[in-house]
């Protein structure tokens, strides 16, 4: 189960450099909100298969509930919630606003996720 996968580890490192920039220096109306959380699922499925070897649709489900669940704690304000409104820190991580839109975007995000592993897992086989 527990098992380094090269690949996933370069694709993380790659995910988290440009969501990084994307931080830094991207500030428009589309790139920033949905390139970013499109790309987030990505990076923490990546992060996943980096370490453990779990089947594709397990992994991807796991990733999309837990962006969910960020999501969901957004819309409970659970930040406020825990005393870490003034937190940097827990403002990066559990975000500061729900949008059903992100949820949307993540789910493509996880979508794009599977069938990129069903394409390659088919050229292996082929």
């Amino acid at each position: 189960m527990i098992k380094f996968h090269i690949g996933y580890f370069i694709a993380t490192f790659l995910l988290f450099i440009t969501e990084f920039i994307i931080a830094l220096y991207v500030h428009d109306s589309f790139i920033r909100p949905y390139g970013g959380d499109f790309l987030v699922v990505m990076l923490i499925y990546c992060i996943v298969r980096s370490f453990f070897n779990l089947p594709v649709l397990l992994t991807a489900g796991g990733v999309l509930l837990f962006a969910y669940c960020v999501e969901f704690s957004q819309y409970f304000h659970l930040a406020r919630v825990l005393g870490l409104q003034n937190s940097k820190l827990a403002k990066i991580l559990m975000g500061t606003s729900f949008s059903f839109m992100d949820m949307v975007v993540y789910t493509l995000g996880i979508v794009l996720i599977i069938v990129v592993e069903n394409l390659r897992l088919s050229l292996k086989k082929f």
